[in-house]
C-alpha cells in the first residue's frame, strides 16, 4: 500500500492528468510486485465500474443542478436569506452562507453553489467593507456545503461502493450540514462585530419576508421532493434523479424561465462533459480500487490497525486524518471510490455503523475542496475576488477551524449525525 500511495502521489503532483495518474498506478503495481493479472481483466475492470444502474444518478443529477442552478435561482435564494438574516451583525457573511446552504439543497454542487452564490454575494461583500479574501474564503468554505447535505452526489457514489442505504445516508448529512452552516455564520458575526464592516441593519418585515419566500420556493422544493420521494419509497436514488431533471427542467424553463429552449442544448452538453470526466475517473478509481481488493490489501490493513490500536476512536481519529489529506489532492468522488474498499472492511471490525463513515469520510473531503493547494472551491472564490489564494487561505483559517470543530463532533458524538437516521429507520 505504500508504494500505491507514494506512487499516485507522485504522478498527480507532477500535474499528470488524475486519471492516468490512477491508471499509471494500477499498472505500475502489477509491474512492481510482479502480479499476474492479465492486461484485460484490469481494461474490463475499468468498464465495470461506470456500468452500474445506480452510477446513472450521477450524470442525472448534474444535469438537474445545472438546469435549476442556471438563471436567477441563486439571486432568488440570496434574496430570501437578506430578509431572514440581513439584520444580523455580519449580515451579509451570514447570508451568504445560509444561501449556500440552500443552493446546496439545490445543486447539490459546491463548485455551481460557489460560483452561483460567491457572483452575487462576493462584491456586495466588499462593497460593504468586508475584506476580498474574507469573502473569497467564505464562499469557498460555504460552497461545500452542497456536498454534505441532501442530494450529495458523493454520498450515493458511497451508498453504491459500500452497500449502506443512500436514504439513510442523506438524512445523516441534514443536522452536521446545518452544524457546519451555524458555525460559519457565529465566524461571521464575530467578524461583522471586529470589523465594525458590517453591523446589521433593520428587520425585513413579514410581507418581504414572504414575497421572497414565494420567489424561492420552487427551487427550495427540489430537496425536499427528492429526500421524501425516496425516503417514502416514491422512487429509488436513480429515479430521483431523473425526477431532478424533470423538475429542474419545468422550474428553470416555464416557471422561472430562465433557459430557453435555444439555451438547452448547450447547457445539457455542459452537463454531460462534467459527467463524462467524473465517470472516466470513476472507472480509473474502479480498477486500482480491484487491484487493491483482490491482493486483500483491505485485510492487511485491518489486520495492521487492529495490531496498533483495539480502540473504535482512534480508528475514527486516523480515518479522519487521513481523509483529511487525500481530500487536498483527490475530488471527493475519486477518493470515496478508491478509499472505500479500505475503510469498510476496517470500519465493520471496529463496529462502525457504515452510514455514519460515509458521513465522516463525506465531511473530510468537503474540507479538502477548499484546502490548498488543490481545492476547487478556493479557486473558484479566489477568482471571482480578483485576490491571491495565499491571501484566501490566510483568511479561512478561523472557518477551517471551526470545520474541524465540528467534524470531530459528528465523528464522536454519533447521536449527531445519526440521530434523524435512527428516528427514521
Amino acid at each position: 500500500m505504500v508504494f500505491i500511495t507514494v506512487a499516485f502521489f507522485v504522478l498527480a503532483l507532477a500535474g499528470i492528468p488524475l486519471v492516468f495518474a490512477l491508471l499509471l498506478t494500477t499498472f505500475a503495481t502489477l509491474w512492481w510486485y510482479g502480479l499476474t493479472h492479465p492486461v484485460e481483466t484490469i481494461l474490463l475492470t475499468y468498464i465495470g465500474g461506470v456500468e452500474p444502474f445506480v452510477l446513472i444518478a450521477v450524470p442525472l443529477f448534474i444535469v438537474g443542478g445545472e438546469l435549476i442552478s442556471r438563471g436567477g435561482v441563486g439571486k432568488r435564494i440570496v434574496a430570501f436569506a437578506h430578509t431572514l438574516f440581513g439584520f444580523l451583525p455580519g449580515g451579509l457573511g451570514v447570508v451568504t452562507v445560509f444561501a449556500c446552504l440552500l443552493f446546496g439543497g439545490v445543486s447539490g454542487s459546491a463548485i455551481a453553489g460557489s460560483a452561483a452564490i460567491g457572483t452575487v454575494m462576493i462584491p456586495a461583500m466588499v462593497e460593504r467593507g468586508y475584506s476580498a479574501a474574507f469573502a473569497a474564503a467564505l464562499v469557498a468554505v460555504a460552497g461545500t456545503l452542497a456536498v454534505i447535505i441532501p442530494p450529495s452526489i458523493p454520498m450515493l457514489v458511497f451508498g453504491f461502493v459500500s452497500g449502506a442505504s443512500v436514504r439513510d445516508l442523506f438524512l445523516a448529512g441534514v443536522v452536521p450540514g446545518v452544524l457546519f452552516g451555524v458555525g460559519l455564520m457565529l465566524v461571521c458575526v464575530r467578524y461583522g462585530i471586529v470589523t465594525g464592516c458590517d453591523r446589521g441593519g433593520e428587520r425585513a418585515s413579514l410581507r418581504e419576508i414572504r414575497t421572497a419566500f414565494v420567489a424561492a420556493f420552487p427551487a427550495l422544493l427540489m430537496p425536499v421532493i427528492i429526500l421524501g420521494g425516496i425516503w417514502f419509497g416514491v422512487f429509488t436514488p436513480t429515479e430521483a434523479a431523473a425526477v431532478a431533471v424533470v423538475y429542474g427542467l419545468v422550474v428553470s424553463m416555464f416557471f422561472y424561465g430562465d433557459i430557453g429552449w435555444r439555451e438547452l442544448p448547450a447547457l445539457v452538453l455542459r452537463a454531460f462533459t462534467t459527467s463524462a470526466v467524473v465517470m472516466v475517473v470513476i472507472g480509473a478509481t474502479a480498477a486500482l480500487a480491484w487491484v487493491i481488493t483482490v491482493e486483500q490489501v483491505p485485510l492487511a490493513i485491518t489486520e495492521w490497525v487492529r495490531s496498533v490500536t483495539d480502540s473504535k476512536w482512534m480508528f475514527l481519529l486516523l480515518a479522519n486524518f487521513a481523509m483529511l489529506l487525500l481530500g487536498i489532492f483527490i475530488e471527493p468522488l475519486p477518493a470515496l471510490i478508491l478509499s472505500a474498499p479500505l475503510f469498510v472492511p476496517l470500519a465493520q471490525a471496529y463496529g462502525v455503523d457504515l452510514v455514519h463513515l460515509g458521513l465522516i469520510m463525506t465531511c473530510n473531503l468537503a474540507i479538502g475542496l477548499y484546502t490548498p493547494p488543490v481545492g476547487g472551491t478556493l479557486f473558484v472564490a479566489a477568482k471571482l475576488a480578483q485576490t491571491g489564494i495565499g491571501k484566501v487561505s490566510v483568511a479561512l483559517l478561523p472557518m477551517l477551524a471551526v470545520t474541524v470543530v465540528v467534524l470531530f463532533a459528528v465523528t464522536y458524538i454519533e447521536a449527531l449525525p445519526m440521530g434523524l437516521v435512527w428516528l427514521l429507520r
